[in-house]
């Protein structure tokens, strides 16, 4: 018996859980140092992401502060958030890190252009809502703004609400992904997900409505991009082979690389 495979038999939590907090304590460190190098920028970064809105006010209105912790609070939560977003690589990385050791080979081969798609779509879906979204929609709530009103934004209201919106077309874009993932582990299949179809067009269009603001541009905005993504996703899952669509493949060949506690037999 291996020393490894022997201290792993008797305290496997407390290893478990140290290599955890080692890991977690990384990511933190990671958030806090990017917090930190984009603080000084904090009110150029909340008005670069103010800009879509802006291009759009009445001339002479500005957006309004109506909290008194606000015009410092604000750009702070904000500033945060981007920290947070801007270490999803090394905090993916970190989980990787954790969960590698147990994994086959096959597994392997699957999973590593799984994060680094995951990492991209998540970006292109915040910036498909900066880019694309945003101007649509902030135009048309300037041009529906009734007459003798005047739009003037609060700057707590706008930050809540774009980042919901980030986040939602950041999670929406990990479609292709998470289809995928169904199909590899043998969840459902390429022909249930396409008779399915009708379904998920209609699932697409009531997700948009429930995470986009009420008007029919932002929920087609965001419905139709899933929709073309879950295609994405079927297409790839089409591509696996019976082999890679389950983990019973070379079981006894393709062993995890961290040792195995040895099995007591009668």
């Amino acid at each position: 018996m291996s020393k490894h495979a022997s201290n792993d038999q008797e305290m496997p939590l407390i290893a478990h859980l140290t290599e955890l907090r080692k890991r977690l304590m990384r990511c933190v460190v990671a958030i806090v140092l990017l917090f930190a190098g984009l603080f000084y920028f904090s009110q150029q970064i909340y008005a670069l992401v103010a800009a879509p809105l802006r291009a759009y006010l009445p001339e002479g209105a500005t957006m309004i502060a109506t909290g008194v912790a606000s015009p410092f609070l604000t750009p702070f939560k904000l500033t945060l958030m981007v920290a947070l977003f801007l270490s999803m690589p090394i905090i993916l990385h970190q989980i990787w890190g954790f969960i590698a050791p147990g994994l086959y080979k096959h597994e392997k081969r699957i999973a590593v252009p799984l994060l680094i798609s995951s990492i991209i779509l998540f970006y292109a879906g915040m910036a498909f809502a900066y880019f694309v979204v945003f101007p649509i929609m902030f135009g048309f709530f300037a041009s529906v703004t009734p007459e003798g009103v005047e739009m003037m934004t609060d700057i707590g209201q706008y930050l809540d609400f774009v980042l919901t919106l980030f986040f939602a077309f950041g999670v929406a874009f990990e479609i292709p992904v998470a289809t995928f993932l169904l199909i590899w582990v043998g969840i459902v299949d390429v022909a249930t997900l396409r008779k399915s179809r009708p379904y998920v067009v209609v699932g697409c269009f009531v997700v948009g409505m429930v995470l986009t603001p009420p008007d029919v541009f932002s929920q087609t905005l965001l419905a139709v991009p899933m929709w073309l993504l879950f295609e994405a996703g079927v297409i790839c899952g089409s591509m696996v082979s019976k082999r890679e669509a389950g983990f019973r493949g070379d079981a006894d060949e393709d062993k995890p690389e961290r040792d195995q506690p040895p099995v007591s037999r009668p």
